[in-house]
């Protein structure tokens, strides 16, 4: 079996080799795609556009066209509130998330006493955040300090402090509510950055060292080998992060909850297939725009 590996590959050339491996990589994804996600998808597809009813009989499905998209956007008062929460939160967190990841890998990547415990620590929230430890986390101290800072404000008062200090020294304002913003979600974008600083972490030891000898020898300083060297090289990791985040931002919400909720606890299965495709597009169209945008800007090395 290898030596019939190592002559396919062999026989073709190093693009045909790096796309055949490339779709190895993907083959168990598109594998469970095809067995185990694809009929699900095309059934809520279905339920999308029927009045699903349960009898004796069982669910019998009645075509009504649009009008579960149309209930979902003019008559259901959660959806469209819920759904421009998701999206501005995504756009408040997603470069918060991914500008914290870089900087927090650039940081650990740097030799130091106790780096492999930095590293644990900080892709520790990342464990916390599955199975139980979440559901023990939904009520906890955590629950309770934004319940707190939710009845005290939009700021707590050490955050309108820093703020004031920031708007006398002449900083815009609009600058200064996005950085008091970013300290009050500080919890989560720490308990959401562990997957993006092991990516980015991996992507800067594969940078060769000799180019940053080569930029000491020529006086460039951190900041300056940051920018020309790291920055690049690790810039298509950046989009790979930006994808991962927005998905994992999307993933679980409040979107998600109303979904589950109209689908499991009304029972109502179309108007739920409804709200989770209007979803979909939008998660879509947003992916597509920033892939797009950012991909312009992405370094491949060759």
């Amino acid at each position: 079996m290898r030596t019939i590996t190592k002559r396919v590959f062999r026989s073709r050339t190093y693009n045909e080799q790096k796309a055949l491996w490339g779709f190895l990589y993907v083959l168990p994804w598109l594998l469970g795609f095809l067995f185990f996600f694809l009929i699900p998808l095309l059934s809520s597809l279905q339920y999308s556009f029927s009045s699903i009813k349960a009898n004796a009989n069982g669910m019998t499905m009645k075509y009504i066209g649009f009008a579960n998209y149309v209930e979902a956007l003019t008559v259901n008062t959660s959806f469209n509130r819920t759904l421009t929460e998701s999206v501005v939160n995504m756009v408040v967190n997603v470069p918060l998330i991914v500008i914290f990841s870089l900087f927090l890998a650039v940081l650990l990547n740097q030799k130091f006493v106790g780096r492999a415990l930095a590293r644990s620590i900080f892709f520790l929230p990342v464990i916390l955040a599955s199975g139980v430890i979440a559901t023990l986390e939904a009520s906890s101290l955590v629950q309770a300090i934004n319940e707190q800072n939710a009845n005290g404000g939009v700021f707590s008062s050490g955050t309108l402090e820093l703020a004031n200090i920031m708007v006398r020294s002449g900083v815009n304002q609009d600058i200064v509510l996005y950085l008091m913003d970013a300290v009050e979600r500080i919890y989560q974008i720490v308990s959401q950055s562990g997957v993006q600083i092991l990516i980015f972490l991996a992507g800067i030891q594969t940078i060769s060292p000799q180019l940053y000898e080569a930029s000491k020898i020529e006086g460039a300083t951190g900041y300056e080998a940051f920018w020309k060297i790291t920055f690049p090289m690790v810039s298509p990791l950046i989009l790979v992060n930006v994808i991962y985040t927005i998905i994992d931002s999307f993933s679980r919400n409040n979107m998600t909850t109303l979904i589950k909720e109209t689908g499991f606890t009304t029972f109502n299965f179309g108007l739920s297939s409804a709200m989770a495709w209007i979803y979909f597009l939008v998660i879509m169209i947003i992916l597509l725009v920033s892939t797009y945008f950012i991909s312009k800007r992405v370094f491949y090395q060759e």
